[in-house]
């Protein structure tokens, strides 16, 4: 069984996001995680987008990076550069992919606007989720 990791800042948007299409789209053979370097709490906006598109992430927590999960994975994706420079050493056996996304709950402007932003975050994350099936 293969197993992926997706780390941002705070896990509380991007990481989610990943996390939730990743249980959507790659099946059963992979085991699915996401954390942070900080723990921010869930973001409501980025489970709002979410469920817009049918993927329920409202269970999630957020929750810090586990070096045993870390070091055992076959990929790791850091969707932030804050989680890409803290991550912790991991052997070469592990595939790592930086996805360079804004940071949705940075977003400012009105309600609308800022839904927006996310919505824009969520589509480019599913986007590449998908490539990795």
């Amino acid at each position: 069984m293969k197993q992926v990791y997706f780390l941002c800042t705070g896990n509380s948007c991007r990481s989610q996001m990943a996390e939730g299409y990743a249980r959507q789209y790659l099946g059963a053979n992979w085991q699915i995680q996401s954390a942070g370097v900080e723990t921010h709490g869930l973001n409501p906006l980025a489970v709002q987008v979410m469920q817009e598109d049918g993927i329920d992430i409202s269970h999630h927590t957020s929750k810090l990076i586990d070096n045993d999960y870390l070091r055992s994975s076959d990929l790791v994706v850091t969707l932030c550069g804050d989680a890409r420079d803290k991550c912790p050493m991991t052997p070469p056996s592990v595939q790592k992919q930086h996805w360079p996304l804004a940071d949705p709950a940075q977003a400012q402007g009105t309600p609308t606007e800022k839904l927006a932003v996310f919505r824009q975050v969520r589509d480019e994350i599913k986007r590449r989720v998908q490539s990795l099936s």
